[in-house]
């Protein structure tokens, strides 16, 4: 349902709307039964962070950005790449090795992001989360914060459910990804 609706729902097709108001219920119940993982231990850790430069980041539009960046990571785990060539499978996205299943759907990722107007990174995250040149989050201040931010998302109870499991290390280097944009290769 989201994959057929929600970019149209954004650009105000009433029809579309109403159908991701039910996928929305949908994903609040699979939630519910099967926990979520560091995409979700990112966006609340960072939400509010930097709300003494203006602003915040929106959970969602930090869910949409990160997504891309974790299922890149979790994608390291056999199993978790596993289910992600599954889920491109059930999207029809094509690949023939679960590699490219995974590249696929991070690129469709990607692209239902800049359709729906939210940026790939932090460091471009500006005002009501549209993409902008530079943001509202100062690099030097983004780096200040890092480390206490990945301490934060670590211990968030959505990080027991996620796959792989993340040091101190790597969830700073995802949280460096996710603000400049740069490719997950650890």
């Amino acid at each position: 349902m989201i994959q057929r609706d929600l970019v149209d729902s954004y650009n105000g097709d009433m029809a579309k709307r109403d159908s991701m108001h039910n996928a929305q219920c949908l994903a609040g119940m699979a939630f519910s039964n099967a926990l979520l993982g560091i995409v979700h231990s990112m966006a609340h850790k960072t939400g509010a962070a930097f709300a003494d430069y203006g602003a915040h980041i929106i959970h969602g539009a930090a869910n949409a950005m990160y997504l891309p960046k974790v299922i890149a990571f979790n994608a390291k785990d056999e199993t978790a790449k596993e289910r992600y060539g599954e889920i491109a499978d059930f999207m029809k996205l094509g690949g023939e090795t679960l590699d490219e299943k995974v590249a696929l759907l991070i690129a469709y990722l990607r692209k239902m992001n800049d359709d729906l107007k939210i940026p790939h990174c932090i460091k471009n995250y500006g005002a009501d989360s549209y993409p902008t040149e530079q943001g509202f989050v100062p690099e030097e201040v983004f780096l200040e914060r890092l480390p206490e931010i990945a301490k934060n998302a670590i211990a968030d109870a959505c990080t027991g459910s996620n796959p792989r499991q993340p040091s101190q290390e790597e969830m700073e280097k995802l949280l460096k990804c996710c603000y400049y944009d740069t490719e997950v290769d650890f």
